[in-house]
């Protein structure tokens, strides 16, 4: 892995960070639990890989970051608040996120329970304004209905409710897939379709080149936590590992195993190298070139990640 991408990345998380701690602030009045809650899960670390996605389909397509900022960090808070709810006891009851304890864990439930949702609210109101003052108005407004949809019930929280139904019986791998497309492949859809709509180019080739690459790393991402749940390090992960199994849950893993599943990994790294490689014949600029090839090494960073 090069040193330049990885300054690049971590730059790029540093910008998300500043944007959501100057407008996710702590107030002291009555309220303010809630609003630690909030920053406590919301900048708690995390690869900021979301809005890292949707800042560089955005120079694909010509765009500076600024101009996707606050869809990208709504995207992240979005994100957050599917985290904080999915480890209370309702839904995985997990103890511990990024190495520290959860949400839940450190204030209570009820809190936890607010805090996602007032990290939900709160981002549509960070998206609406940066809709506002676009200078594209309608394709802002479009960015908004992408988040709400890929964020939904035919989305992200359908893929949740599929996932609690497969800790009931075994799925077939057409249904895994389904659940994966959405639990987790929807949020990083959403940032190409928001970098797309703002830049003005839906349905244009190039984005349809980017929404085959999300689409493709959005399963591989998926893969590897199933990979990463069997030989993970709870050192490193930050969480604990042998959920899925304990759980009963079907997976990339306990369809395939896990030297099959790493192949399937490999197979989707490649494709996403593909799709990198017609992205890059549209690119113009130097600058759009570089955001294609950094977005080819975000691929094989999601592959060897260990976290």
């Amino acid at each position: 892995m090069h040193n330049e991408f990885i300054s690049k990345l971590n730059d790029i998380a540093e910008q998300v960070n500043l944007y959501i701690d100057k407008n996710v602030v702590s107030k002291d009045n009555l309220q303010k639990v809630v609003y630690e809650a909030m920053r406590y899960s919301l900048l708690a670390g995390g690869k900021r890989i979301r809005p890292v996605l949707a800042i560089e389909s955005a120079a694909v397509l010509g765009l500076d970051a600024e101009k996707v900022m606050p869809f990208a960090c709504a995207i992240e808070m979005i994100h957050t608040y599917s985290l904080i709810h999915d480890d209370l006891p309702a839904m995985d009851n997990d103890d511990f996120r990024r190495g520290r304890p959860s949400c839940h864990k450190q204030f209570d439930e009820a809190t936890a329970i607010l805090a996602g949702d007032a990290l939900l609210t709160m981002a549509f109101e960070i998206a609406s304004k940066g809709a506002i003052e676009a200078e594209n108005i309608r394709g802002g407004i479009e960015a908004v209905k992408h988040i709400a949809y890929c964020a939904g019930t035919e989305g992200m929280i359908g893929g949740q409710i599929v996932d609690l139904d497969a800790e009931t019986r075994k799925i077939s791998e057409k249904e895994l897939i389904y659940l994966c497309e959405r639990k987790t492949g929807a949020l990083l859809r959403v940032p190409v379709l928001v970098a797309a709509a703002v830049a003005g180019k839906e349905n244009t080739s190039e984005a349809e080149c980017l929404l085959e690459y999300a689409d493709t790393v959005g399963l591989a991402f998926q893969i590897k936590d199933d990979i990463l749940d069997v030989e993970g390090d709870i050192n490193v992960l930050g969480k604990p590992i042998g959920s899925d199994k304990q759980e009963g849950k079907t997976t990339f893993v306990t369809l395939h195993g896990i030297e099959e599943s790493k192949k399937i990994l490999r197979e989707l790294t490649d494709k996403a190298f593909k799709a990198c490689d017609r992205m890059r014949e549209f690119c113009k600029t130097e600058k759009q070139k570089d955001a294609c090839d950094f977005l080819r090494e975000l691929a094989v960073f999601l592959l060897e990640r260990n976290y």
